[in-house]
């Protein structure tokens, strides 16, 4: 049965309404991650599920029980803001254990409960230090181990690794990846990065605009995107998009664009004889190889014009049919020459979307 459900929700300000009747189920011990740009009501939600935000419609069931009215605090739920929200003049212990102290549980529970936590996250050397005298990866995990000794049934975490630099952002989804294996609840976590979404989550629940446009895990958002603002969004670098019609001959998709000429296999569609003749061809940069020497069938004209060196791989920036174009290479690949280079895509990894509805054939 799954923990937690949403019902038909909806949130307005005013006359806007910005979360427009969305479902969705959450499984139990499941790491949920609501991921879309700035403004598409992930945040919105996330409050609505902690209590913070009024719901304006639906309902919000917590195993089959409706909490939409419910205080924050009979909703059994933790949260960990963006901003750490850590007490200055309290030490490191007492603002982990301030939820407890609050309740009144006994000093051995506290001592206890404190202790295990903190060492499951690295903080027991810094108990006695003020959030002054901590990094900010340090503030982080106290402000997630203040979550943790609460013991709750679901764990809510609001753009958490927003405010740390690259280098600790990167620590910091390692170590949630790992607290998240070893305790063992509910996890829902906001971001509008792709890449933490893509590394954390069970499964992705992509919005915008207030709508849940795909949910599913990692592997299927990335291989079968149900729409372009999907396709965009997850992946980086993100997905090349070339204009193009589509003409079917016999058993072969006939793909063909600005100065480009594809064929395909029919599987690649569905239902191709519904298909629409305008339509938009999405490609990975990582699905494309340099073509060999004089070959230019089923092939890519990229005019490149820089190449970005990030180690292993490399990234050359470029166009094609006078749209933005990327191919990932691996670095020993790379080609030094800027202009016209000619790139093989993989035939089956390619996504074809209506131009017009900007859904997925």
């Amino acid at each position: 049965m799954p923990n937690i459900r949403l019902h038909q929700l909806n949130k307005q300000f005013g006359k806007t309404k910005v979360i427009h009747d969305i479902d969705l189920a959450i499984q139990d011990k499941e790491f949920t991650v609501l991921v879309g740009p700035s403004g598409c009501g992930k945040s919105t939600t996330l409050r609505m599920i902690a209590g913070l935000e009024t719901v304006s419609g639906g309902e919000i069931f917590i195993d089959e029980k409706p909490v939409s009215r419910l205080e924050p605090k009979a909703r059994d739920l933790a949260m960990v803001f963006q901003d750490y929200a850590l007490y200055p003049h309290m030490n490191v212990a007492k603002n982990m254990s301030f939820a407890l102290r609050l309740q009144k549980r006994s000093n051995k529970e506290i001592k206890q409960r404190v202790g295990d936590v903190a060492e499951m996250l690295g903080l027991t050397p810094l108990l006695d230090r003020k959030p002054a005298e901590l990094s900010g990866g340090q503030r982080q995990r106290v402000a997630m181990g203040r979550a943790l000794v609460r013991d709750a049934g679901t764990f809510l975490f609001d753009e958490p690794l927003s405010n740390l630099d690259a280098k600790l952002r990167g620590q910091m989804r390692a170590e949630l990846a790992l607290m998240s294996n070893q305790v063992q609840k509910n996890m829902i976590y906001v971001t509008h990065d792709q890449v933490e979404a893509m590394t954390l989550a069970h499964r992705i629940v992509v919005m915008q605009d207030g709508h849940i446009r795909q949910q599913g895990s990692p592997e299927e958002l990335f291989t079968l995107p149900n729409s372009l603002f999907v396709a965009g969004f997850i992946g980086s670098p993100p997905m090349n998009f070339l204009n193009a019609t589509l003409a079917q001959e016999s058993d072969t998709l006939i793909v063909e664009g600005k100065g480009f000429k594809l064929r395909l296999s029919s599987a690649i569609v569905a239902e191709p004889s519904t298909a629409s003749s305008k339509i938009v061809v999405g490609i990975r940069p990582s699905d494309l190889v340099p073509a060999p020497e004089g070959a230019a069938e089923n092939s890519l004209s990229v005019n490149v014009k820089l190449t970005e060196y990030i180690g292993a791989q490399s990234i050359m920036i470029g166009e094609c049919g006078g749209e933005p174009f990327n191919v990932e290479t691996k670095s020993d690949l790379r080609r030094a020459q800027i202009g016209p280079t000619h790139f093989i895509p993989d035939i089956t990894a390619i996504h074809l979307f209506d131009k017009a509805s900007g859904m997925r054939l």
